[in-house]
């Protein structure tokens, strides 16, 4: 039952959120809409109650902004959407950001409960993904989604899902590959265990068989295994680069060649155990690195920003068509909130645009009659009738995010294994074939084929090729914990090196949906009451921000409402006439307010003042800049006006550069400058007009408040509320490349004693193949203890 009276100290039992409206009643537990009401009795009626018991307040509220699932129906999406259907069973999986404890969990796996139509539901909490099956006799794809943002669970359904790439997220060449090299190292440690413990005279008649079966082993490792590391260093000697997979295919390439010489000429077992030991630590170290990052994807385009379907309008009938079937010429119908999916004409009604994530700029623009409205805004008040003008793939939205320009030149920095790599290279081998020359010269062939053989052994590169993977990929996983996602474990080195920090401002250290609001002028209780009577019928986020500040304890009945985009709202409350909006919308005194943030207030033709609209900081902002100020050089570039400028003195040290009113390319271009002056830039952004710049730095860091959105191309994502970390993370980066450099020196340490006697022909390549394993298990034990000291100090859990 709806209850006339609230309270500010009342939270909703289903959200959590104070209650600044009327009270909805069940069950003697208290509700702040109808929705959270609605979700609290499904829950009830089926028994499902527990959920509360997990956490207090688990709950979403159900957003005000009516959705439009009608898209759902037209059979093109439906079967571009599921994973599997027949004549009855269909299976999707969804993204639902809302999933964030094991509440969720538990009510989501119960949806059969909720409706018979649903046969099973399955949660993967990490990738936020739940995989239902249902009876579409029973339950309809659209009955489905409503079903799950009605309990505060909307999927994220965009234009990626629909266009979906068959992208394998796990190599299963490289699976297959270890999985031989495996078995292969299995037979050839059995088959040269009589080696190990020596011959006896019974098994002497089986050494010749055991040596033609390792041999046999021995091809399949070096042709089938490590195929990839021959072609890796013939092409990186084609292009006269030296990587890290050149000396391990020349060591491969040396094991082999010297076990086939010693097993066909029955001068010796060979080496086939050290071999098919050393192929497969390697492709275990591959697999770690690409395992670590596969489970996020970066490489996004427009279409996860864009609707599935749009409402198109033809011979007067509206019908939604899927977003890859609209034409030039196409009328379409714009709601409340929807995305401009292309550049198109406005036909009818006044047009009021959020071009934030494009523009950069917070303000909403107004747009009139045949005006050209770019893709990309979103639309906020009346529904509109626009005529497309380009196709989807040729917008400007498209082409900014496909401008050639904002590829930018490959500046990233090179990695430490990249870069050690030619120089170790160069001197192994010099090594090598330094002491089998000088042997050769003194005439003993058999200790310069010991020789070379022992110092190309010895002087292996697996320790890094195995140390800097496990490294890397442990901060990654560590980092993912933290909410700071990279693209990959080269990110980690890139992070290390950086001087200089180039920040967005809005949507990056601004608090997204989150504004300060303050009133200019006096008002009595109940002309509060009556102002907030009229804002709680619109959607628009200033009014509801407004409802809440003013906490009234009842509202009156309202009549003749209208609300006017891009203007204000007119109503009629206990026979007043209350207007709130825009200066010029309310009163013609232009010294009312000096910012055009603001909603003025009037009612009967009195002006009462003005609501100003400041943009929240984040509460961590202030402190990270005093961690960062001391250590790197800092840039403010924003797309937006000058209007907080004197908030952001008050943050920002008095030496760091401020510009504002910036386009894409200025962003851009503002990071070349700085990169040609010799600084390593990370710049953080979240919007497209954020791309370029993004593409450019050394570091591209998009900063969002919900990782399953829209972002643009970069190399990392930071979830906002982890922002506050970016120094720990800096600092831990260091670490992990001190950590590689540390099992460097420890490994130089030991090539170095290894090579001192393999030249001089004291150290056979049995005793270099035994000692080389030991050498990469110290250093592998060395990098885990190491890790989880520096996660500790750096306060990264």
């Amino acid at each position: 039952m709806k209850s006339s009276s609230t309270s500010t100290d009342t939270l909703c039992f289903h959200c959590g959120n104070d209650i600044s409206g009327p009270i909805y009643t069940a069950d003697d537990k208290q509700f702040c809409c109808a929705g959270c009401k609605g979700v609290y009795q499904v829950l009830s009626n089926n028994n499902l109650c527990n959920y509360y018991h997990y956490n207090q307040t688990p709950g979403q509220t159900k957003k005000e902004v009516e959705q439009h699932y009608e898209f759902l129906n037209e059979p093109k999406i439906f079967s571009q959407l599921v994973d599997y259907t027949d004549q009855n069973i269909t299976l999707i999986t969804f993204y639902i950001p809302a999933i964030h404890c094991s509440s969720c969990l538990w009510l989501l796996e119960h949806l059969h409960k909720l409706n018979g139509g649903v046969m099973q539901s399955r949660v993967d909490f990490l990738k936020k993904q739940v995989a239902i099956t249902f009876n579409h006799q029973e339950i309809s794809l659209k009955d489905l989604v409503e079903l799950l943002a009605s309990i505060g669970y909307e999927p994220l359904i965009s234009l990626q899902d629909i266009v979906k790439e068959k992208k394998d997220t796990v190599n299963r060449d490289l699976v297959r590959k270890i999985a031989v090299a495996g078995f292969c190292m299995g037979n050839v440690m059995l088959f040269s265990f009589p080696e190990y413990l020596g011959l006896s005279s019974l098994e002497h008649q089986f050494q010749s068989l055991f040596g033609w079966l390792n041999l046999a082993f021995a091809i399949v490792i070096t042709f089938y295994c490590c195929r990839d590391f021959f072609m890796s260093a013939w092409g990186s000697i084609k292009n006269k680069v030296i990587n890290l997979d050149t000396p391990l295919a020349l060591i491969v390439a040396v094991l082999f060649l010297r076990s086939a010489f010693e097993i066909i000429t029955q001068t010796g077992p060979g080496f086939t155990d050290t071999l098919s030991g050393l192929a497969f630590l390697l492709l275990m170290g591959r697999w770690v690195k690409q395992r670590t990052y596969n489970h996020i994807s970066f490489n996004r385009d427009y279409r996860s920003y864009f609707p599935v379907a749009v409402t198109v309008i033809k011979d007067g009938e509206e019908k939604p068509v899927p977003i890859a079937d609209l034409n030039i010429g196409d009328r379409i119908l714009i709601r409340n909130n929807e995305i401009i999916p292309a550049d198109s004409i406005l036909m009818k009604g006044e047009g009021y645009f959020d071009f934030s994530f494009v523009t950069g700029e917070s303000q909403p623009v107004s747009k009139v009659l045949g005006e050209i409205i770019y893709a990309g805004g979103r639309q906020i008040g009346e529904a509109l009738e626009m005529e497309i003008v380009k196709p989807v793939s040729q917008s400007y939205l498209t082409r900014l995010w496909n401008n050639e320009a904002f590829k930018g030149t490959d500046s990233k920095i090179k990695n430490f294994n990249d870069t050690i790599a030619q120089y170790f290279s160069a001197a192994v081998l010099f090594v090598a074939f330094a002491a089998a020359g000088s042997w050769w010269v003194l005439g003993d062939t058999t200790k310069a084929w010991d020789a070379f053989s022992a110092v190309l052994i010895v002087a292996c590169p697996c320790v890094l090729a195995l140390s800097t993977p496990l490294t890397l990929s442990t901060v990654l996983g560590l980092f993912d914990k933290n909410n700071f996602y990279l693209k990959n474990t080269d990110v980690v080195e890139q992070l290390a090196r950086i001087n200089t920090l180039v920040f967005d401002k809005t949507g990056t250290i601004t608090c997204p949906n989150v504004v300060n609001l303050t009133f200019t002028g006096r008002l009595s209780t109940k002309e509060e009451e009556v102002i907030a009577s009229a804002a709680r019928n619109s959607s628009h986020p200033l009014s509801r921000e407004i409802v809440k500040w003013l906490g009234v304890k009842e509202v009156r009945p309202v009549f003749e409402y209208r609300e006017i985009a891009g203007k204000g709202i007119v109503a009629i409350v206990d026979h007043q006439e209350v207007q709130l909006g825009s200066r010029s919308f309310i009163s013609d005194d232009k010294d009312a307010a000096d910012s055009s943030s603001s909603v003025h207030i009037s009612i009967n033709g009195t002006y009462k003042g003005f609501f100003k609209v400041k943009q929240q900081w984040r509460a961590e902002l202030k402190g990270l800049i005093d961690a960062l100020k001391l250590q790197f050089r800092m840039h403010l570039i924003s797309g937006d006006t000058f209007s907080e400028r004197k908030s952001l003195d008050a943050i920002f040290p008095p030496y760091v550069p401020m510009y504002f009113k910036q386009s894409p390319h200025d962003k851009l271009n503002y990071v070349k400058r700085l990169q040609s002056a010799g600084n390593k830039v990370m710049m953080l952004g979240d919007g497209l007009n954020d791309a370029g710049a993004l593409r450019q730095s050394d570091l591209g860091v998009a900063v969002t408040d919900n990782i399953n959105n829209f972002t643009p191309g970069s190399d990392a994502i930071l979830k906002g509320e982890a922002l506050a970390k970016l120094p720990y993370f800096i600092r831990h980066a260091k670490s992990a490349v001190r950590i590689i450099e540390y099992s460097f020196v420890i490994a130089s340490v030991y090539n170095l004693i290894g090579v001192y006697f393999a030249v001089q022909g004291k150290l056979s390549p049995l005793t270099a193949a035994v000692l080389m394993p030991l050498s990469t298990i110290t250093i592998i034990i060395f990098t885990n203890l190491t890790n989880r000291y520096f996660a500790k100090r750096n306060k990264l859990r």
